[in-house]
Parts: structure tokens; C-alpha cells; sequence
């Protein structure tokens, strides 16, 4: 692939490449929780954890359900679905927001995706549009026939790419009553035309790439990845977008989980750079809540899909005072502010 300089070469690298750094943090919680405030036990009378699996098109899926404080199965309870976020596993910020619902009255669940973190499916780290969706619909699935859920009152949370993987979700799937995003991103939409539209002039190579790859896979041959590249803390801190830069901290330093990888393989791409997560908005006709950073480097992605909603009378979009993309993941201030705006949402229609 032919760069013309430094700073697009670095683009292309966090675009393309996982991200695998040295130094992770060893995850000492029991269910291998790594966001702050995380349940270490399951006290009688309090928000509790239950792992559980279930199978979808014939994979084993791994997730957490969290059930709310003195949580009687023999009531109805309302129960959103968290969809993580790209590389992302249910141990992160899916599990913290999965978390705080729960303390909200809220029985929710988190899951990795097929072929990604502790859930089945081979070759791993397939990361095909369909199957993120997918994803969320069989998290629907199995939540609705969960003891004490109200199958009428279910709402969706998608975060980063699991926003933009859940907005397609709700085009078509009515179970969902109200849908809401933090930090959308537009996986597609970045992985064909690079972020901010820095790879408009590879496209073609890349795909001539990806059509190799999958050649070689149909002949039996190696399953290619987008090269793995190990980052450190100095070439992060260079990177020209806070995305990335920040990312790296986040994923691989203070909530690095040892499930947690950018890396896909490269046949994905087929599928990935044909996705956009905005087109059909309109056919969500369900109350709509986007969440994003005020100082979010992505949220052109959100503001892009909120203004093609045109099919609901009822959408909102918040901007988190201050924060960035990935802060909106753990800083405290900030998930103090998206759950307040959450729980009024979901409160209010479900």
C-alpha cells in the first residue's frame, strides 16, 4: 500500500491493525470484570451478576446477565440489551453500563460477540456486519424468555460499534421499544473510507486485499488478520486523534482484558466496507435516544444518522459536557451523565 506520509501512515495502522501492547493489567476480579465499581460477589438483596450461554445459529455465546436489587423472578422487570463495543468484550464498558442499569431496576445483559472474546465460532475475530447484528437480536432472544423480564419493555443500548450495529438492529426488529447510542461509530463507513475520510484513495487496494484473503481461506490455505502491531505508550501519544490515542490506553492499559483485540480478519472487509449504519434511519419509527462526547472526535458519525431518523416522532440527541469518545466509557463524571439522561429515556417509554 503506497502512503504519502507519516501522519497518514499512522492513520491506516489504527484503522487497520489491531492494537497489542505489552504490560496489560492482570484482571484479578472474580468474573473478570475490569471497570470501576465492578461486582466482586453476588450479595443476597443486591445487584448480582449470573454468566451464563446460550447457543445462536449453532455458536456458543458467552454473556452476563445483571438482575437489579432484590430481584424476584416471579415479577416483571424491563431489560435492555448492551451491544460493546468493535474489539470490545462484555467485561468493559458494555458491563459497567449492563451494571448500572441493573442498579436502575433494569435486568440486562451483555455478551461477546460470535467469534470474539470467550463466545465460540472459528476462525476467530470474524467481524462481519450481519453477525454483529445478529448478535444483538439473539441477546433479545434469550433475555425475553429470562425469568421476571417484561418481553414488552425491552430496550437496546450500542456503544461505539455496537451503536451503529444496534441502530440496524432497530430498523427491523420491533422487540426493541426504545433504542438508545453512546458513542455511536460508523464501523462501516471507517473501515471503507477511513476515519474522518482519510482512506478514500486506498479503497480499491484494500479491497483487492481483503478479495485475496478470502480467496485463500476458500483454498484452505492461512486466515489472514490486518497486520498486528504492537503499540507503545509513545507512539500512542502521537497519534493525531483522540480516538485512538486514548483507545490505547483504555483497551490495553487501565481496562485491557486479555479477550479484548482490534484484530479481524482481513476477508471481513468485503463485508464491512459495503456496511453503513445510517442508511434506512427512517426505518426506525421507536423512541430514539444518541448519546455522544461534546468533544468527541467521532461524532460526526452520530450526528449524521440522528438527522436521517426521520421516522420517529421521539429522538433526542445529548451531548456529554466535555468529554471524548472513549471517556465516556469510564470516566465518572461522564457515565453520571449518560445514565441520568438513560434512565429518563428508558424510564419514560418502557
Amino acid at each position: 500500500m503506497k502512503l504519502k506520509s507519516k501522519h497518514q501512515f499512522l492513520i491506516v495502522m489504527f484503522m487497520t491493525t489491531s492494537i497489542i501492547s505489552s504490560g496489560q493489567a492482570e484482571v484479578n476480579n472474580p468474573f473478570g470484570l475490569v471497570y470501576r465499581g465492578a461486582l466482586t460477589e453476588n450479595v443476597p438483596g443486591e445487584v448480582n451478576i449470573h454468566p451464563v450461554t446460550y447457543k445462536l445459529n449453532g455458536i456458543d455465546i458467552s454473556a452476563n446477565v445483571y438482575t437489579p436489587a432484590n430481584y424476584d423472578s416471579s415479577k416483571n422487570y424491563p431489560a435492555v440489551v448492551v451491544a460493546h463495543p468493535n474489539g470490545g468484550v462484555k467485561e468493559q464498558v458494555a458491563g459497567l453500563y449492563a451494571q448500572r442499569l441493573a442498579e436502575s431496576g433494569y435486568i440486562a445483559i451483555a455478551a461477546d460477540a460470535a467469534y470474539q472474546g470467550a463466545s465460540g465460532g472459528e476462525p476467530r475475530n470474524v467481524d462481519k456486519p450481519a453477525n454483529r447484528i445478529e448478535d444483538i437480536r439473539g441477546m433479545a432472544d434469550f433475555i425475553t424468555q429470562y425469568e421476571g423480564v417484561d418481553a414488552d419493555r425491552l430496550g437496546l443500548l450500542g456503544i461505539c460499534g455496537g451503536g451503529g450495529y444496534s441502530l440496524k438492529a432497530a430498523q427491523t426488529d420491533k422487540r426493541f421499544k426504545a433504542v438508545a447510542t453512546l458513542s455511536m461509530f460508523n464501523s462501516g463507513l471507517v473501515r471503507r473510507n477511513g476515519f474522518m475520510n482519510s482512506q478514500l484513495s486506498t479503497i480499491q487496494e484494500r479491497l483487492k486485499m481483503a478479495s485475496e484473503a478470502r480467496a485463500l481461506e476458500a483454498a484452505g490455505g492461512e486466515i489472514r488478520y490486518t497486520a498486528d502491531t504492537k503499540i507503545t505508550d509513545e507512539m500512542a501519544d502521537k497519534m493525531p486523534f483522540d480516538l485512538y490515542r486514548e483507545g490505547h490506553y483504555y483497551y490495553n492499559r487501565t481496562h485491557a482484558h486479555p479477550n479484548s483485540t482490534f484484530r479481524y480478519t482481513m476477508s471481513s472487509l468485503l463485508d464491512l466496507m459495503e456496511f453503513d449504519a445510517a442508511t434506512n434511519m427512517d426505518l426506525i419509527n421507536q423512541p430514539l435516544l444518541m448519546m455522544a462526547g461534546s468533544k468527541a472526535d467521532t461524532y460526526y458519525m452520530t450526528d449524521k444518522a440522528f438527522q436521517l431518523a426521520t421516522g420517529t416522532t421521539e429522538k433526542e440527541l445529548f451531548l456529554i459536557e466535555g468529554a471524548t469518545h472513549i471517556q465516556t466509557y469510564y470516566v465518572p463524571e461522564y457515565v453520571e451523565q449518560a445514565m441520568s439522561k438513560l434512565n429518563a429515556f428508558l424510564g419514560k417509554f418502557l
